[in-house]
């Protein structure tokens, strides 16, 4: 049996997408502030300190749930929306960027979701949006998520948002994959975290892909994205500000004359 609450939904879209999110009675619904679209007329909104679970006890309680919201980098408050008439009523949520959004039944995957900061968009009350810190010095500096990132836990559906094409991979026990240490958005808590650095010192200089590999090892599954937000965002202020393609290395500034853009 779930504790938290059980919530219908449908994806609509393709790079832009939103959910729609179907409540039963008194049924509740938690979301970032800013996410929300649309919703039917039986849907009661409601600001909450904290992550909106109902979990935390007391004020104190409610305070460290603010408080490692704020570490993560998102507001001290949590919206909810709750169906408070007979039938069943509808509430929507928007991506903030071009991407896909993600279903995640929390109890399939052992009640823990660890994902980078800014991927949770809303789940069913219950689900706690807590941190999880990087204990490995290396990993955190390095890792591209930093030392802390967003936990979900609990049993109902989460919804987490990234850029561009979101891959599922399932590793076995011991299969490691190494990945760009911006494209990762979530794994399950089996999921060995680590880096490791690149190998040769023209990969290091002339690669454009940093000094750094992001190493996840099994077992457990991953979702990895294609277009992180700080490449897409690095990308239009590069051409915004009229610079040329550099693609990451340092032949990219001989490229900028050859354009006829200078250094």
């Amino acid at each position: 049996m779930r504790r938290d609450h059980e919530i219908d939904y449908v994806i609509h879209g393709e790079e832009m997408q939103c959910v729609e999110i179907e409540l039963d009675p008194q049924e509740t619904v938690i979301a970032e502030s800013g996410s929300f679209m649309f919703m039917d007329e039986g849907i009661e909104m409601a600001t909450v300190f904290g992550d909106g679970s109902g979990r935390a006890q007391g004020f104190f309680g409610k305070l460290m749930t603010a408080g490692k919201r704020l570490l993560t980098g998102e507001s001290l408050f949590m919206t909810t929306f709750t169906n408070i008439v007979v039938g069943k009523q509808k509430v929507t949520f928007a991506a903030p960027y071009a991407g896909k959004i993600v279903a995640l039944d929390l109890m399939q995957y052992g009640g823990k979701i660890v994902c980078q900061k800014d991927a949770f968009l809303c789940a069913a009350k219950g689900v706690e949006v807590g941190i999880e810190f990087q204990q490995k010095l290396g990993t955190g500096l390095f890792g591209g998520e930093g030392f802390i990132m967003q936990k979900l836990e609990g049993d109902g559906m989460a919804f987490v948002h990234a850029g561009g094409y979101i891959l599922e991979r399932e590793l076995a026990v011991g299969e490691t994959l190494r990945v760009d240490t911006g494209c990762i958005v979530a794994f399950t808590q089996r999921v060995d975290y680590d880096i490791q650095f690149v190998k040769g010192i023209r990969n290091m200089v002339f690669g454009g892909e940093g000094l750094f590999f992001a190493q996840l090892r099994g077992p457990g599954k991953v979702w990895l994205q294609s277009l992180p937000v700080s490449r897409l965002a690095a990308r239009i202020l590069q051409y915004g500000v009229g610079r040329g393609k550099e693609e990451g290395s340092v032949l990219g500034r001989l490229g900028n004359v050859l354009d006829g853009d200078g250094f």
